[in-house]
Parts: C-alpha cells; structure tokens; sequence
C-alpha cells in the first residue's frame, strides 16, 4: 500500500510549494502538521526534530512562503525552552527559517514516543495542580512566539480518563483547575494584546468524549461563572475528527451541537481512524496494529446501534470470541489508531475519511468556524509497513498533498 500511496502522490509533493503560496490559508486560517510525530523528550532533541524533518517539509510544502509549526512541548521539554536565552535562539531560528508557531499540542505531559503511553498519557490529569503549571507555562511561551495578528491555542487533555473513576471531588477540583487557567490566559491575553484560548480535546474514554457529554462540561463550568465571558473567549474545544468518527458521530451533528451551544471551536485536528468489520481475517490483520506504546480504544456498534467500548484493542480481540455463535451479524469496530490521511483504504479495512471531509464541508458553509487547522497523525513509529512511508518526511508531505487538495477544493485554501 505504501508503495501504491508514494506513487501517486510523488509528482504532487515533488512540486508542492509550486501549487501552493503557503499554509496560512484563506479567511485567516493557518495549517499544519503537529510535530508529536516527532520524538522530543527534551528541547534539544525537539529542536533537532524542527531542524531535520519540520524544514525538510517546509521544502517540499511551501519552500518560498512561511510554514506554520503546530509545536508539541512536553513539561520539562518547555521548562528549557524557557530559559531567556534558549526561546531567543528560538525565536532567531524561526525568523530566519521563514517559520511560525500558532499552536502547541499540551496533551502529553511527559515522553509520547518509544516507551508504554497508554492510559498515562492522561497524567497528570486536571486534577493536579503540575498540569495547571504546564499548561500555564506553554500559554507564556505561545504569546512570545506568536506573529503580530495571528492567534494562539493550546490543546490539552478532556480533564482525566473515565478509567480513573474521579470522585465529585475530583470533578469539581477539575473543573476549579482548569478556571485557573483560564484566568491565566485572559490576564497574558491582556498584557500581551494576544488572542488565546485553550481547546479540550474529547477522545474516547475521556472524562467527556463525545458532544453529549462535552455540553455537560460545559454548562457545569457556566452554571459556576455565568456570564463571565472569559469562558467562551479562552476555552474550547480542540475537535479532533479521528476522536468524533470512533463516537460513531456525524460530522453534521457533532459540530454544529457544540457551536449551537456556543462552545468556541479552538482547534480542528485533521486525523482519521481505522473502520473494520471485524472477520476472523480482519481481526488476524488488526494484529498488527496492537503495539505497546498507545492506547488504541476500540468503539463497536451493532445493527441495532447498540455500543460497547473497549479501553483497547488487545481487550476488543480478546472479546471476539463471540464472532464465533452461528448466525452471529458481525458488528462495526472503530479504533482510535491515527491512520495517514492519504492511504487508500484497502481491504478489511476502511478509513473515516469521510467524517473528516464533513467538517471540511461545514468549513466551507461557514469559513469563521475555525481558523486552526492541524494534522496529527502521530503514529508513524508504530504503524504497520504496509501504511507507512519511507521515511516520515514523505509521509507529511502526502498528508499535505492530500489536505490541501480537499482545502482548494472547498475554496479554503
């Protein structure tokens, strides 16, 4: 499949920047891919990510325009970047480098790559006060390294795990936690001049995960500070289209239910996750996507549209046994494994592509819905040779392709 993929897309990426001016697109809106893809465990490791493989596709993306970075920075990876000298050697760097940030990815607070994530991708949750710190922290480094007139958002964690079982008291600490930094924001958003705002994002298994249940986050967070318009200014919602497709939720629903409810649209993550009927050849196929790094939750819904949800697909495969009953109607399953944007869907498999096009059609109804725009297809590490490119420069490149097709189609881009 790879093989199929890079020949589709080679003369496209080989000419990229040609087609296209840059990647701050029209009605003000910006695109990029998140460097989560990337391994940063500290800043000096993150900066050589930038230096490596952020101007390799700049190349190849838009060579004489700015490139915008969507900047992933753990905790302790943003303590460093904070040092005065290192964030001006940084700011040089971006300036020279025709390159710009206007989002940061604050979900992970620790190491994302080449060791078990899984649950603990979650902690610290909203609960701790250290994620209140962190979060702070890379809302002081984003006003510093926003351009003159562009936003900023920052992206984190939907409060904690549903796994964790948090107590009324562990809610309403989240809840008291994350005003804290939404104070934060509006005062550097104010001393700054700045336009900032932090975007939950949903996911399955979340303490909210779908729009039913961010709603009610939402109205509880109202019900404690009604009428102060610093909620909806500062805090959203980062709707990551991957997360909303595994929910079983139409584009066409979940959206216009969240901004109907006035719940601001900080960011949209372009992502998209794998669909499978789950035969006893799917499930030997699915095998290959079980690693040790990620959870990778699994959604089932029957013919009757009933649910089940599984914390991960080991868990779903172990469960399969029930395929096995004669006469048994195979359900859908959806899994929360980032799959490259542009790979085709070959057999067993499908992709939820379509979920994300929807948002992009409702882009294109209404432009001011979302000016933030980022690919996170952070699972290049683990993904299975058939789905993954020669080296992970090709593959954002044909991310970009593929992206910007269906932006310029839409009159977006």
């Amino acid at each position: 499949m790879a093989a199929a993929v890079n020949v589709v897309f080679a003369l496209f990426t080989d000419n990229l920047s040609a087609h296209f001016s840059g990647v701050k697109l029209n009605h003000g809106r910006h695109l990029a891919y998140c460097t989560n893809v990337h391994r940063g465990g500290s800043w000096a490791e993150t900066f050589h990510s930038l230096q490596t493989y952020a101007l390799a596709v700049r190349k190849k993306v838009c060579a004489h325009a700015p490139f915008a970075i969507g900047l992933r920075l753990g905790e302790s990876t943003a303590v460093e970047l904070s040092a005065r000298d290192t964030l001006l050697a940084f700011q040089r760097w971006l300036e020279e480098n025709a390159c710009y940030v206007f989002t940061i990815n604050g979900f992970p607070y620790g190491n994302f790559h080449g060791t078990r994530v899984k649950e603990d991708v979650y902690r610290p949750d909203w609960t701790s006060p250290e994620r209140v710190a962190y979060t702070n922290l890379l809302f002081n480094l984003l006003a510093e390294l926003l351009p003159a007139g562009v936003e900023g958002s920052v992206s984190t964690l939907p409060g904690s795990f549903k796994g964790f079982h948090p107590t009324a008291a562990a809610m309403k600490a989240i809840r008291q936690n994350l005003w804290q930094t939404v104070e934060h924001i509006a005062r550097v958003s104010e001393t700054t001049g700045r336009t900032l705002h932090l975007g939950l994002e949903p996911e399955p298994l979340g303490l909210f995960e779908n729009a039913a249940e961010t709603i009610h986050f939402f109205d509880q967070l109202r019900a404690e500070h009604p009428n102060d318009e610093r909620l909806n200014t500062h805090l959203g919602v980062t709707y990551d289209c991957c997360h909303f497709a595994v929910e079983f939720e139409e584009a066409h629903h979940a959206l216009p239910a969240l901004v109907n409810h006035g719940i601001k649209l900080s960011k949209i993550h372009l992502s998209s996750a794998l669909k499978v009927s789950p035969t006893p050849a799917a499930r030997e196929e699915l095998k290959k996507f079980s690693d040790d790094v990620y959870l990778h939750q699994v959604v089932e819904r029957d013919e009757t549209g009933a649910r089940k949800i599984y914390r991960d697909l080991p868990d779903a495969l172990a469960d399969s046994f029930r395929f096995q009953v004669s006469g048994f109607k195979l359900p859908e399953w959806r899994i929360h494994f980032h799959v490259p944007l542009h790979a085709p869907a070959a057999p067993p498999f499908a992709n939820t592509n379509d979920h994300l096009l929807g948002i992009l059609d409702l882009l294109q109804a209404n432009p001011q819905l979302c000016s933030h725009l980022e690919m996170e297809t952070y699972t290049w590490e683990v993904l299975p040779p058939d789905l993954k490119s020669q080296n992970v420069v090709d593959q954002l490149a044909a991310e970009y392709a593929w992206t910007l097709t269906q932006l310029t189609a839409r009159g977006l881009a």
